[in-house]
């Protein structure tokens, strides 16, 4: 019982210096997705629908909830956003090459297609973020048209 007494005791002392100590937040001024949306031209509504259920994690700008103050949530929101960037960061649109556009298009309709964008755990607080059937497909079709754009500029001419 002492064992487990010395346990409990060191991992409260952990969780309390953990919240002194959290993670780096992704929050920079500025219209950060300006370029992907004048580049691609999606709906007012795909905007829309990009704000709520992509931009946090993917963008150099996060809304955070009010539970990202407290650790260990804070560096589970953290990892999660460090993630996404790695994978697609609209804020960086603009460095990618038009292969990668295009194959990053190519990823957002797959993953949206197969439900794992948004992520099952963003959607739990973000219910607003879920995406319908009807979302989907106008996703779907805006990347379709939006990759042909690009296939046709990696045309000769």
């Amino acid at each position: 019982m002492k064992l487990l007494k010395k346990i409990s005791l060191g991992v409260v002392l952990v969780l309390i210096a953990m919240q002194f100590y959290s993670p780096t937040k992704n929050i920079s001024p500025g219209n950060h997705t300006q370029i992907f949306i004048k580049e691609t031209n999606p709906s007012p509504q795909l905007k829309a629908l990009f704000e709520t259920s992509c931009y946090d994690c993917h963008s150099n700008n996060t809304a955070y909830p009010w539970y990202n103050n407290i650790a260990p949530i804070s560096y589970w929101i953290g990892s999660h956003v460090k993630e996404g960037k790695k994978h697609l960061n609209f804020s960086e649109w603009q460095t990618y090459s038009i292969d990668k556009k295009d194959h990053l298009l190519e990823e957002i309709e797959e993953m949206v297609v197969q439900e794992d964008m948004p992520l099952t755990e963003y959607t739990y607080l973000h219910s607003n973020s879920k995406l319908t059937d009807e979302e989907v497909g106008e996703i779907v079709a805006w990347v379709k048209q939006t990759r042909i754009i690009y296939q046709l500029g990696k045309q000769p001419k």
